[in-house]
């Protein structure tokens, strides 16, 4: 049995370090050390054996992603489902021209907190600093990127 996570206390503490976190990322996509990506690795590998990401999913509740071609495609070939049924019954355009889920939660996402499409659920493929303003946003979201972003700080 995983442990409960207080979501709404680390909305508090990232609201209170977002300018700060803001600055420091700011930096480090000016000037980016070598071995960013190893460090971020190690971090990211540190923070999931802290937080269990399944005693939260507050992501899949509230932060759909922002849908891909190449996500549709493997989605809905998954589901055995043309892409425009597909697009029809799941997303929509959002005001940024993204495609992103009809509504929140996520579909796929379980009682359990797990997600049904695991294998082939869409995911980032940006380097840490190409995607500051997206890790703000998620720190008030995600406990997971607000301790990422906080030991980032530190090692670095």
């Amino acid at each position: 049995m995983s442990k409960e996570i207080d979501i709404e206390y680390y909305h508090q503490l990232a609201l209170q370090k977002q300018k700060e976190h803001r600055k420091f990322l700011g930096n480090l996509k000016k000037k980016a050390p070598k071995n960013l990506d190893k460090i971020a690795l190690e971090i990211h590998q540190e923070v999931f054996e802290e937080i269990d990401c399944t005693a939260c999913a507050n992501c899949c509740k509230t932060l759909g992603p922002d849908f891909k071609e190449a996500d549709i495609t493997r989605i809905a070939k998954y589901f055995k489902m043309k892409l425009p049924a597909f697009e029809a019954e799941f997303l929509e355009v959002d005001e940024d021209g993204d495609k992103v889920f009809k509504s929140m939660p996520c579909p796929f996402l379980g009682g359990d907190n797990l997600c049904s499409i695991y294998d082939v659920r869409p995911t980032d493929r940006k380097k840490i600093y190409q995607i500051n303003h997206l890790t703000i946003k998620n720190t008030l979201t995600c406990p997971a990127a607000y301790l990422f972003v906080e030991k980032l700080k530190d090692r670095l």
